[in-house]
């Protein structure tokens, strides 16, 4: 996985993009529309998608853009209260500062193949994005043969077993990355009211950047956040603006983790706190931010399939969490939102 994660990749998250839009798919061929047309549709909605995003990120940071002299003298204003803070706090001289930020600055210079670099990383981007897309194309347009290999691959008594393994492990990939994507949606409300009340600059912005960066777990949330207390104090917030946000932030993930999660994401994945922490270390080992945004589905996928298989169950049940382990108030929020749906039902 590690030697191979540039072949890899791609592949692992166009699979599971392929069991997101495996129902639109099929409504589309139920409206009579062959099967590669309605697996272009997917892939063309799904790169409208990400166009909406980059536009809408490209328009903010327009604004922010026209008012960079303005940061970076706030920012050098900062830099050097913060080098005054250093000097009288913990003796280093400002002179001594000064030098350590020269060698820094010409060991930086050395690198003059930095602009190379990014371009470099940026084709590299496009590369997987257009991988991704062919591979979605035909993983939706192919799906019939594929599941028949797999089923081929089974003795005939297990058919069954396997198919059920197969729509389970579909069903839970939908419902986890459906639900992320609407409550990064929801995320993207919370924090522009929030960032707005507390008056931040180009609060839309850094709502969409927060909302965004919450796919990749417990890092996510925390670096948008810290990016946009960084920004408030460039922009010369006050203290209360920089509390307001922290305030947001608090309330925000209070209302995502209590809220947000057991009714729009719900409890697809249940798998143990424990395991979840070392899965996105090991996958952060081997394929980096990549590896952190797939590792609980694909963990959640593997769990499934040591449900379904009697010698690997020990597993899946290590794997998982114990039944009702979750605080009183997520118990509570999930119980309440299940009666509310089973008295529509019954209604």
């Amino acid at each position: 996985m590690y030697f191979g994660r540039q072949f890899l990749i791609p592949i692992a998250i166009a699979s599971l993009l392929a069991m997101l839009f495996l129902p639109l798919s099929r409504w589309f061929e139920s409206k009579g529309i062959g099967r590669g047309i309605a697996a272009i549709f997917c892939v063309l909605l799904l790169l409208l998608g990400i166009v909406g995003v980059i536009s809408l990120l490209s328009w903010q940071a327009s604004d922010i853009s026209n008012g960079l002299s303005q940061i970076g003298e706030r920012l050098s204003k900062f830099g050097a209260t913060v080098r005054q803070f250093i000097a009288q706090n913990i003796g280093i001289s400002p002179e001594k500062q000064k030098e350590w930020m020269d060698k820094q600055s010409s060991a930086a210079g050395a690198s003059v193949g930095a602009a190379g670099t990014i371009l470099s990383s940026l084709m590299s981007i496009m590369v997987d994005v257009i991988l991704v897309m062919v591979y979605l194309f035909l993983l939706i347009s192919s799906r019939a043969h594929l599941k028949k290999f797999m089923l081929l691959l089974v003795p005939s008594s297990e058919t069954k077993e396997t198919e059920q393994i197969i729509n389970d492990a579909g069903k839970m990939s939908q419902k986890y990355i459906s639900g992320m994507s609407l409550m990064i949606v929801m995320l993207w409300i919370l924090y522009g009211i929030g960032f707005s009340v507390a008056g931040v600059e180009n609060a839309l912005f850094f709502a969409v950047l927060c909302g965004i960066l919450e796919i990749i777990p417990f890092i996510g949330n925390l670096s948008g956040t810290a990016l946009t207390v960084l920004m408030v104090i460039s922009q010369g917030g006050n203290d209360m603006m920089i509390i307001s946000v922290l305030v947001t932030y608090l309330v925000v993930q209070f209302l995502q983790t209590y809220t947000l999660e057991p009714v729009v994401v719900g409890s697809e994945v249940n798998i143990n706190p424990l395991f979840t922490i070392l899965i996105l270390v090991l996958m952060e080992l081997i394929w980096g931010i990549p590896g952190m945004i797939l590792a609980i589905p694909m963990l959640g996928i593997v769990k499934i399939i040591c449900d379904h298989v009697r010698p690997l169950k020990p597993y899946g049940f290590l794997i998982g969490k114990e039944k009702n382990s979750d605080p009183r108030i997520f118990l509570s929020v999930k119980s309440w939102f299940g009666n509310s749906k089973e008295k529509k039902s019954k209604g």
